[in-house]
């Protein structure tokens, strides 16, 4: 086969190519031509054409020149170079024969032959000169006209035809084929020859051939009639079977389709001749001839006409009549005026189909029978007419309109309706998730393409439609005002918590093989890929920040679309530190922003509409800079120290927002965003220096306080200004503290850390006397809960303050502890203690139920319009007021109290007991029940994540208070008790970012003595009596539980450092939680948590050791246990065991299955591990507490198990474990035999008897230590006859013998005496014969024994021997069964019963 050229060969290749090419002799698959001359004439002409020297490649099937795309300008002609001019001739010559003039043309007239053209005299008339023609006038029988002629045509067309009607000397072949030449203009078209083709109907006496009157040759008519007469002659001489056979004949060699379609015809042509004879009148020939003309030439004209209503066609009903004498109205085309009539009626819905939703143009869902006006636009051409308003489709196509005004309609109405849907208007009304049916659809694309449209209109619309997707209001509100609570700043990433296959599969990767680079597939992945996972992403890689610069720039937009960039912006800053690190990192835009929007000098903007925000300050835009600054400390480094921040930041907090020249509230919002962006930035210790220049300001601001305060009704935001100006100050005093980082932090990394801040202890030093006073005046009001609830965070804020400064106070070094201990007792003597005896401090602890999240677990429920992919906090309705994120929520004062007591506490050690008061609170400890309560865990979403966190903070706050109390004062057993449970629940529950709370419960709280009040009030005592009653205790008293729990809590300091090493965080997550909940602020890292996929501790973390264990000794390749594996297993059994005995409530989240397959762990961890005495008793313990009667029902292994992909795989292993090591270990025999009941899956037994028949032999567990009844192995009767068949194959060939197995061999023995004889009609015919051949078998049985326990078994019964009882005589029906066999008269085809 010839090859290709390829690249880089030379010519000579090519050329050598060519020669073998020719020399193969192949057919080529293109041919060259060579094209004629277009200029040259006729190719047919005597004069050879002029050679072309030009090669021209053509193939088949295509034409010479490709299709014009565009009207081409008419080309001028060229001379061919082929061609070129004589220098000779004359050019007056040649002029003169390429002459056109008039005069050229009337002297080659030539005249054309009429001698054989008939002559036709005009039909005499009345008048004196020929009637006008009216175009009113109405025509009379108007023959159908194939082509488009004029309205002169058609005049004459009209008289020829009604003189012919009235003509006695017209006949009727005369009338049907008219001289040639009788009317020039009325020659045939080629459609009306078509027409003509059967123009005689059946039955006539014409010839059937179309007679060629173009040729204009009377010969051809003659000789159509010639033929004619002779095809009648031939038929006539032919019989009837003849003609049929020659019919055939013909038939046989023609087209079907072509036949049918002639049939069709003839039918046709028939029933108009029928019709015209019916309506035929007394007149002559003519007049009949003329009606089936009429007839015939309509119906074989255009079937596409539908100008001409047949008389039973209904006519339409138009609004108005059209008359014919208006202008292009001689054709009625009815088709094209249907859009002019009424509306249908509209369809009553009588069926339960869904119909499609239809909006008006203010997004509000239309009913499907809704009758509205024409005149409010909502009617259109569509689909469905008669329904008002416009669907999603509709509304699609109309984005994409050539008209700007619709297609900026079109995208405000989508907005609208976006809107409305993520409030959940449309949630009972519409099936499906309209967010997530216009995402599909591709309306994100459709807005970023919107954006690029050259209308500001558009740009305006499309703007507002992208602002209404991503940014809730709400949401922006509660972050806002929830600023200035406990860790309020911080915030998780909006984000997707669950991450597409290409991020797991990378996650699975080792950390070495990701660092050394990444996939540049992955790395390019399309916009539509990212949306789909996370609209963000999507967004980002489209190019969007570019052009949101562009439009502030270039395109100066007005306020309202300047509101929503900006608004835009800041939900893709609260994306993910990467995010905005692509916004701070886009050209231009950051500067764009700083200098449009955040000027120095500005123009006074009076009340009213603003024309343009451009050169005015914007609280939106500084609002930006503060959420970019919180996503790292970095970026807000960069924004201080590049963008000139510093000076805005004096120019907008060194006045009052009165004096600011702006509108009173966006003045206001200015100025709180300028406290949080500097708190913000004071939150990494930066910003320091501005703090000695605004000292002045920030006084004079705290001293107008108290002022504020005094209003009667406070508006809400002059309170949001105070809290932020608080929560500066919280911060720098934090930055004045000079903490360093403790033992956790190695030299190398305080190395690397930030310097400390330049704010001291003496610059902040005083502000405690201008804060307290504040936090008293606030306090006086909380009797009143109105005014309470207008103080909004201001509360909250001056408890933080304070507790922020005690603390920074006891860590300077320099100064006396007496000071600081003595105004902490007079902080508490004249402000708390007196607060703890109100009233209304108590109903706001009752109101901690009604307001949480976790006991209201519906409160979290996620919004009707929430996309895994769209990350948002639901709060587009607004959240109660009674509810954690309400106006009226008491946690975040609760939480800034436990904080102060905390501080307090713990730099004065005498005051733990007075301020632990507060734990007895009735409503705290019904709150605190009401949270360990064994219940499931809200729905982990966005907000649950954002509510849960602030809710945790308050839990974990009491708690170290009750840890500090019980050190000066032993606690009550009840409320010891209640702390602990407490602290388990919460230790399962906290959430990424809360790294440090974790440790610190590990570390302090839940291995501690105190919290144990059953060691020392009888707890040992009362397990050995509660196991004794139930008949499970053991003879060895270091085995009984009792025993195992005393030692249990003298290892609690063992304990405690085993679950530390297994369950603490990682070391980098806990470095950056410690900094910020110590106050750290060198630091601190970043204000953005961590991702909340899930909960820090599994759900089963006390069995973490026995799974860290199992894995470490799985993936060692020398199959050797760690040195600590004995310890670890001890500790973790020990701890597990105290659980299930005091704390059972802990363990709720476990299923007894899940608690099972860790205690395989032990023994699938090492061969020797399990033989230890101490492990042995702990086992046993836990095996019976697993066991118990109220226990073993709950225990599953059918459904799936949390943490385990297959129950039966691992069984599986376990068995093959067992008999390799078990060596018939009684206790390693019980755990086999535990899920061998027989009501878990028959996979579990045959798994036994079908590929471990060996570990029978090992299985020598007596029957009296079986720690569940035999009747849970033996009810109901085995229904497998696999498993039958194993258990009867073991018994007989004596793999399975009672002292071996006695468990197994009684459960054996009791299915095979129940199969072999039941009587079930219902059975199959299989089951009936291995029933048969197994009771022969079984009675053809050489051992005695055997055979006496198959045929004479009775009932289960653990107190004999062989652990069941046996009949001493068969019961009748069965021996004569019995006998019916040994005699024989049983044969193989009668039925057992």
């Amino acid at each position: 086969m010839l090859s290709r050229p390829k690249l880089g060969e030379s010519e000579v290749d090519l050329l050598r190519f060519q020669s073998q090419f020719l020399a193969s002799g192949v057919t080529p698959a293109a041919k060259l031509v060579k094209r004629a001359n277009r200029r040259g004439g006729d190719a047919s002409t005597t004069q050879p054409p002029p050679q072309d020297h030009r090669d021209v490649v053509t193939l088949d099937n295509l034409p010479d020149l490709p299709p014009a795309l565009v009207p081409a300008p008419p080309k001028r002609a060229r001379p061919s170079p082929s061609q070129c001019l004589p220098v000779d001739e004359d050019l007056e010559e040649r002029l003169s024969r390429h002459d056109q003039h008039i005069t050229a043309v009337l002297t080659k007239i030539i005249e054309r032959d009429t001698s054989s053209m008939a002559v036709t005299l005009p039909v005499p008339s009345g008048v004196a000169f020929p009637a006008v023609f009216h175009r009113s006038r109405e025509r009379q029988e108007k023959p159908a006209m194939c082509g488009r002629k004029s309205i002169f045509a058609q005049e004459i067309a009209a008289r020829r035809t009604s003189e012919a009607e009235v003509s006695p000397a017209r006949d009727a072949t005369t009338h049907l084929d008219p001289p040639q030449g009788a009317v020039a203009c009325e020659a045939p078209t080629p459609r009306d020859q078509g027409c003509q083709l059967t123009g005689h109907a059946p039955g006539s006496e014409g010839p059937l051939l179309a007679t060629e009157k173009r040729l204009g040759k009377q010969e051809a008519e003659q000789e159509s009639r010639i033929i004619h007469e002779e095809n009648m002659a031939i038929m006539q001489a032919m019989s009837h079977e003849e003609i049929m056979q020659a019919q055939q004949e013909l038939l046989a060699q023609l087209d079907p389709n072509l036949v049918a379609f002639v049939r069709s015809r003839g039918c046709a042509h028939e029933q108009a001749a029928k019709n015209a004879t019916k309506v035929q009148g007394p007149g002559g020939p003519s007049a009949d001839v003329a009606k089936e003309k009429a007839v015939v030439t309509s119906s074989a004209s255009e079937p596409r006409r539908e100008d001409k209503l047949e008389p039973e066609a209904p006519a339409l009903a138009l609004p108005v009549t059209p008359h014919k004498e208006w202008l292009h109205m001689d054709t009625v085309e009815l088709e094209k005026l249907h859009w002019t009539q009424d509306l249908p009626p509209l369809r009553q819905q009588r069926t339960q189909q869904r119909m499609q939703a239809r909006f008006s143009l203010q997004g509000e869902l239309l009913a499907a029978d809704a009758d509205l006006p024409t005149h409010l636009g909502l009617h259109h051409h569509g689909e469905e007419p008669e329904r008002a308003g416009y669907s999603l489709q509709e509304l699609f196509h109309l984005t994409r309109s050539q008209v700007s005004q619709q297609r900026s309609l079109a995208l405000q109405v989508l907005s609208q309706i976006l809107s409305r849907a993520q409030a959940g208007e449309f949630a009972d009304q519409l099936v499906g998730s309209v967010l997530r049916l216009l995402l599909d659809a591709g309306f994100l694309f459709l807005l970023r393409f919107s954006l690029d449209d050259r209308v500001d209109g558009v740009i305006a619309a499309a703007v507002r439609a992208l602002r209404v997707l991503l940014v809730a209001p709400r949401d922006e509100e509660l972050l806002d005002r929830s600023f200035s609570w406990y860790h309020g700043a911080l915030v998780f990433p909006l984000m997707p918590s669950q991450e597409d296959e290409d991020d797991e599969d990378e996650d699975e990767e080792p950390p070495g093989e990701k660092a050394k680079g990444k996939n540049p597939e992955k790395e390019r992945r399309a916009p539509p890929d990212l949306a789909r996972h996370d609209v963000i992403k999507g967004l980002l890689a489209t190019n969007l920040l570019p052009r949101l610069r562009y439009i502030l720039e270039v395109s100066c937009p007005g306020p309202m679309v300047v509101l929503d960039i900006l608004a835009v912006l800041v939900r893709l800053a609260r994306h993910s530190l990467e995010a905005a690190t692509r916004v701070l990192e886009c050209p231009r835009l950051i500067e764009t922003i700083v200098r449009e929007f955040l000027p120095i000098s500005w123009s006074p903007v009076g009340m009213g509409p603003t024309p343009s925000l451009h050169g005015v300050p914007c609280a939106m835009a500084m609002k930006l800079l503060r959420v970019l600054a919180s996503a790292g400390r970095n970026i807000a480094a960069r924004l201080l120290n590049g963008f000139d921040l510093r000076s805005r930041l004096r120019r907008f907090i060194a006045e009052a927002p009165q004096d600011l020249a702006l509108p009173p509230e966006e003045a206001e919002a200015l100025s709180t965003e300028a406290f949080r962006l500097w708190a913000v930035a004071a939150s990494y210790s930066q910003g320091g220096d501005l703090y000695r220049e605004l000292y002045p300001v920030l006084v004079r601001a705290l001293q107008a306080v108290s002022t504020e305060l005094a209003a009667d009704c406070p508006p809400p935001l002059p309170m949001q200004r105070i809290a932020s100006l608080l929560s500066l100050l919280t911060q720098l005093t934090l930055a004045a503290a000079g903490t360093q980082p403790e033992s956790l932090s190695e030299p190398a990394e305080a190395g690397l850390s930030a310097p400390p801040s330049s704010v001291t202890w003496t610059q902040v030093s005083g502000l405690q006397l201008l804060v307290e006073p504040c936090l008293r005046k606030s306090l006086n009001l909380l009797p009143r809960p109105e005014k309470w609830n207008a103080l909004g965070p201001v509360p909250t804020a001056c408890l933080l303050f304070l507790s922020a400064y005690y603390q920074a106070w006891s860590q300077q070094p320099g100064l006396c502890p007496e000071d600081w201990l003595e105004d902490a007792e007079r902080l508490s003597r004249e402000l708390l203690l007196p607060l703890l005896d109100q009233s209304t401090l108590d109903g706001l602890w009752d109101s901690l139920g009604s307001c949480s999240p976790l006991c209201n677990p519906l409160s979290c429920a996620p919004a009707p319009e929430a996309l895994p992919s769209l990350v948002s906090l639901g709060c587009t309705g607004g959240c109660p007021q009674l509810s954690l994120a309400g106006s009226a929520s008491p946690f975040p004062f609760l939480t800034a109290l436990l904080v102060l007591f905390n501080t307090l506490a713990r730099i004065h050690k005498g005051l733990c007991g007075q301020l632990g008061a507060v734990l007895a609170a009735p409503g705290l400890q019904s709150y605190l029940v009401q949270c360990m309560a064994p219940r499931a865990a809200p729905l982990l979403t966005p907000f649950s994540a954002w509510a849960l966190r602030h809710e945790y903070h308050l839990q974990y706050l009491a708690l170290a208070l009750a840890q500090k109390a019980s050190i000066c004062q032993p606690m009550p057993a009840t409320s010891a008790a209640l702390h602990h449970a407490t602290a388990l629940a919460l230790l399962s529950r906290l959430l990424p970012g809360s790294e440090h709370l974790a440790h610190e419960l590990l570390l302090s709280f839940v291995f501690r003595l105190e919290f144990l009040p059953e060691s020392t009030s009888g707890g040992p005592e009362a397990a050995d009596f509660s196991d004794q009653l139930s008949l499970v205790s053991s003879g060895d008293p270091r085995s009984r539980r009792g025993a195992l729990l005393v030692q249990a809590c003298q290892d609690l300091p063992s304990i405690r450092s085993c679950y530390l090493t297994h369950c603490s965080p990682a070391r980098a997550s806990l470095l950056a939680s410690q900094a910020l909940y110590r106050g750290e602020l060198q630091q601190v890292p970043s204000l953005l948590l961590p991702v909340p996929k899930e909960p820090l501790l599994p759900t089963d973390w006390p069995f973490l050791p026995l799974i860290h264990l199992y894995h470490r000794t799985s993936a060692c390749a020398s199959g050797l246990p760690p040195p600590d594996a004995e310890a670890t297993a001890l500790r973790s059994l020990q701890w597990v065991l105290l659980l299930e005995s005091w704390r059972p409530q802990a363990l709720y989240a476990v299923p007894p299955g899940a608690r099972l397959a860790r205690l395989m762990c032990v023994f699938l961890a090492d061969s020797e591990l399990f033989r230890e005495t101490p492990v042995q008793h702990l086992v046993a313990a836990l095996l019976v507490r697993l066991c118990h009667p109220q226990v073993l029902p709950s225990l599953k292994l059918d459904c799936p198990l949390p943490g385990l992909t297959s129950f039966p795989d691992l069984y599986a292993s376990f068995l093959e474990h067992f008999e390799a090591v078990s060596f018939g270990d009684h206790l390693f025999g019980a755990l086999v035999l535990l899920p061998l009941q027989r009501r878990f899956s028959v996979t579990l037994r045959l798994a036994l008897f079908g590929e471990h028949l060996g570990a029978l032999r090992a299985l020598s567990l007596p029957l009296t230590q079986l720690p569940v009844p035999l009747e849970c192995y033996t009810g109901p009767p085995e229904d497998n006859l696999d498993l039958l068949q194993l258990y009867f194959r073991a018994l007989v060939t004596g793999a399975l013998r009672p002292h071996w197995c006695p468990v197994l061999y009684a459960v054996a023995v009791a299915h095979i005496n129940s199969f072999i004889f039941s009587q079930d009609p219902k059975s199959s015919d299989e089951v009936k014969a291995a029933r048969r051949s197994m009771l022969q078998k079984t009675w053809l049985l050489t051992n005695e024994g055997l055979r006496q326990h198959l045929l004479h078994y009775k009932l289960p019964d653990c107190s004999l021997p062989e652990g069941f009882e046996l009949y001493s005589q068969l019961p009748p029906l069965r021996q004569q069964y019995l006998q019916r066999l040994a005699s024989g008269a049983l044969p193989s085809g009668v039925s057992e019963t």
